[in-house]
């Protein structure tokens, strides 16, 4: 019956469900507590009224917000997709810095502060996930080519490997390997402990990455190789793993954004990187929420350099995957 309804009467169901999801939407952000003091702000004269009906009040503002984002939905509509992003985006961020600027945030204190980040905290960053993320390909390319060994031996080490490192939380490694390597004998630094807990850990997610990659390529691709007279050294280094960079790329670059982020956990052992300096710089004069924002902004700027670059990297791949 109700689908009958709607062929029949398609604009007046398409006005219905528009109306309904306005509703919802009204009714969620009445629900979330939106607070309507942004109108007392565009309507002076309606601050004492406001001050006086609150729940009507936040009803109004809730039904504004609603509209107002119906409206904007349907502007946007009307332009091209491309413009349709970069003006999502524009807004987007907008309301991001609008949100900050509530903080009431010391902006002195961070331009005194963003220099000193990025020269060292950035550097840090940056030397430290390179690194290990140089490391992770080569011992998830190893560890690929092991999982796929018939040798039970070598893939019992595989599996092994890769099944403590996913199963341990990346925090436990650093700790392990700064503080437990010392037991045995071998004093490490902390830069070198995060780096080799980062190239492990990551690793064992990538070599999982490396060994779907490889098994993606038809088994006719190494048949033809071996009929040519190439070794399996030379099957795998020439014929293979370039056909496989197309399925490993995409989820390798991911790793690395995530990798970036999470070397922000090597400042539990002391390594300047720029979470650490983040936290300790904001403790000097209790301007915590400065720094954090600051630091938050700054890995966000990294990670989308990482998926410009990750996304012509995969263009370039993806060319020798046209007909």
């Amino acid at each position: 019956m109700i689908g009958r309804l709607i062929l029949t009467y398609p604009d007046t169901a398409r006005r219905t469900g528009v109306f309904v999801i306005l509703v919802l939407i009204t009714l969620a952000i009445y629900g979330l507590g939106v607070s309507p003091a942004w109108i007392g702000r565009v309507l002076p004269t309606a601050s004492d009224w406001l001050a006086a009906n609150p729940a009507l009040a936040r009803l109004i503002g809730a039904m504004m917000i609603a509209s107002i984002a119906a409206v904007n939905w349907k502007a946007l509509r009307q332009l091209p997709r491309s413009f349709q992003v970069v003006g999502v985006w524009i807004e987007l961020f907008v309301l991001l810095m609008l949100f900050f600027h509530s903080f009431d945030l010391s902006f002195a204190f961070i331009a005194k502060k963003v220099g000193f980040l990025i020269s060292q905290g950035v550097v840090t960053t940056l030397y430290i996930s390179v690194i290990s993320i140089a490391v992770a390909t080569v011992i998830a390319l190893v560890g690929a080519i092991a999982k796929l060994s018939k040798n039970g031996v070598i893939y019992g080490l595989a599996t092994f490997y890769t099944s403590l490192f996913r199963g341990l939380p990346l925090l436990m490694q650093i700790y392990i390997i700064y503080l437990g390597l010392p037991q045995v004998g071998y004093v490490i630094s902390a830069v070198p402990a995060g780096i080799l807990a980062l190239s492990l850990c990551y690793g064992a997610y990538m070599t999982e990455i490396f060994r779907a990659g490889i098994e993606s390529i038809p088994r006719g691709q190494t048949e033809g190789a071996t009929a040519l007279g190439l070794s399996p050294s030379q099957t795998m280094g020439l014929v293979i793993l370039p056909q496989a960079m197309r399925v490993i790329i995409p989820p390798t670059g991911n790793q690395f954004i995530a990798m970036l982020k999470d070397s922000s956990l090597v400042s539990v052992v002391g390594v300047w990187e720029l979470m650490y300096l983040a936290r300790t710089q904001g403790q000097t004069e209790f301007r915590h929420i400065e720094m954090l924002i600051t630091a938050s902004m700054i890995y966000w700027i990294l990670s989308v350099g990482l998926e410009f670059l990750q996304s012509r990297i995969e263009a370039r791949f993806g060319r020798f995957n046209v007909r």
